[in-house]
């Protein structure tokens, strides 16, 4: 069954202040990078629009935190003083102009050639623990900033907005909850409280889960246990340790040199998110939210190519094809662009791992084919058959939970099994896919492809390092079949 896809955007806050900046991790007042230069003459509305359906979509930023407050993944959290509202899908014919090189590669040419643009990749050397707390002092040529919490709101453009789905199924009670829910000796089942509660029909569209991938889930995660033991081990060897906030502001930065894109995106640490990392606009600009609590060092990048890579990419892409907003996808019969964009995403969190596991895709899947028939209590027991610590079985219930009130009840968000949908579909017919071309037309399915790229516009496309090298991409994909026990018999049984 495709699941079909739904629009969200984050909205935060700026100061006034942060408003008057030009540009955004550089020290200088000229831009970092041709691709700089073409993203300052984009109009606010095509920025907007750019994740105007699945970045990380499915992700839900609980509420900010002071920066300068230490991390704690399950520390008390905030509630905001306004709701987060969706960002506008109008989206206007802004074309940008910049220097742009030729895109080779090794594989075999199509007739349709990629322009790649952005920076030379120039990396930054690896700090020594001895320089480690000073790395991004004055000295250096660039500097990460952090997203500062807002005092106010912009009512007048708020109140036209609707709230988004994940926005109003964020419970605003949800510490309370926990709490009571700990103290029960994991007995109570939680009643969640909503500000903006969603229509029992709209929670209808999003509480089907299916059993179509459920035997490959239970068996990729089996195989995880196996090998590792449980859960915690298997992040701990595979993921490594923890990262220092220093630490963090160090890879992202080198991944943005890598990609060509310094300058062009905010950067927001905090440990109010559900998920590792959350791709949104925030005043017309492009924002990243991580996660610190779930940062490792070995998988940073992996979430990096998700986030920026994968969403970050395509939207960007996507503002220069004539299916750029609602009107030209209605007009060019495009398929939801989920399950293909966070299928591809999920593909790029795990590309170039030693143990390309998908562990996480697979949980997500299974917990909400579980939740759909348990209630929370009964779903929190289950998950310890794969998830040891008590804290991390409340986040992924939550999840798979959040709409409800009564929690008592069987039922599910259905959303999260996207991710390994969409894996196992793009991996069936990995063959066949253009991934260049599927990068270079934005924010489309696979399947629309070969119908599309005869429309495309491709002047000013952009393709992320890891996808330039055609051999070694499909070497990873095929390792990520193997490692998972994935065969194509098999899934061309279930697909």
């Amino acid at each position: 069954m495709m699941l079909e896809s739904i629009k969200v955007t984050e909205r935060l806050h700026w100061p006034e202040a942060e408003l008057s900046k030009k540009h955004l991790l550089s020290p200088t007042d000229k831009p970092v990078s041709p691709s700089q230069l073409c993203l300052e003459k984009l109009s606010s509305s095509v920025l907007k629009d750019l994740f105007n359906a699945a970045t990380s979509s499915y992700n839900v930023l609980l509420q900010g935190k002071d920066e300068d407050r230490p991390s704690s993944k399950h520390s008390p959290s905030r509630r905001p003083k306004k709701p987060a509202r969706c960002a506008s899908s109008a989206a206007r014919n802004g074309r940008r102009q910049a220097e742009s090189g030729s895109f080779s590669n090794g594989g075999p040419k199509g007739p349709y050639s990629i322009t790649v643009m952005g920076s030379v990749m120039g990396l930054t050397p690896r700090p020594s623990a001895q320089t480690r707390r000073s790395c991004f002092a004055a000295p250096p040529r660039t500097k990460l900033p952090l997203l500062a919490k807002s005092s106010g709101s912009r009512d007048g453009e708020n109140s036209l907005k609707k709230l988004c789905i994940l926005s109003a199924i964020k419970p605003s009670n949800v510490e309370k909850e926990k709490a009571k829910f700990f103290k029960s000796d994991f007995s109570y089942n939680p009643q969640f409280e909503y500000s903006n509660p969603v229509s029992p029909l709209v929670l209808a569209r999003h509480s089907i889960a299916s059993d179509r991938f459920l035997t490959q889930a239970v068996r990729i995660m089996e195989l995880a246990l196996h090998k590792y033991g449980n859960h915690e081990k298997f992040e701990q060897a595979m993921g490594g340790n923890l990262l220092t906030k220093s630490r963090i502001w160090y890879q992202v930065k080198r991944y943005m040199e890598k990609e060509g894109c310094m300058g062009e995106i905010v950067v927001h640490l905090t440990d109010d998110l559900l998920s590792r990392a959350s791709m949104t606009v925030v005043n017309s600009r492009p924002t990243l939210t991580i996660n610190m609590s779930t940062a490792r060092e070995q998988w940073l990048e992996g979430m990096l190519r998700h986030e920026i890579g994968t969403h970050y990419f395509r939207g960007i892409n996507n503002s220069h094809q004539p299916w750029c907003n609602s009107g030209g996808r209605k007009k060019h019969n495009l398929r939801p662009l989920n399950p293909t964009e966070e299928g591809l995403a999920s593909i790029h969190s795990v590309l170039f791992r030693k143990d390309p596991m998908l562990w996480r895709a697979a949980l997500l899947y299974y917990t909400v084919y579980q939740a759909s028939h348990m209630s929370f209590t009964q779903l929190f027991h289950d998950l310890r058959r794969f998830v040891q610590d008590p804290n991390t079985r409340w986040d992924y219930c939550v999840r798979a939970k959040r709409g409800q009130a009564d929690t008592a009840q069987l039922g599910c968000f259905s959303k999260d099994q996207v991710y390994l949908d969409g894996v196992l579909k793009i991996l069936r017919y990995r063959d066949k896919i253009d991934f260049q071309l599927l990068m270079a037309l934005g924010k489309v399915s696979f399947e629309d492809v070969d119908r599309l790229k005869g429309l495309a516009l491709m002047e000013h496309v952009r393709i992320p390092h890891f996808l330039q090298d055609r051999e070694r991409y499909t070497e990873q994909l095929n390792k990520i079949m193997e490692v998972n026990q994935l065969t194509d018999e098999e899934l061309r049984v279930l697909i």
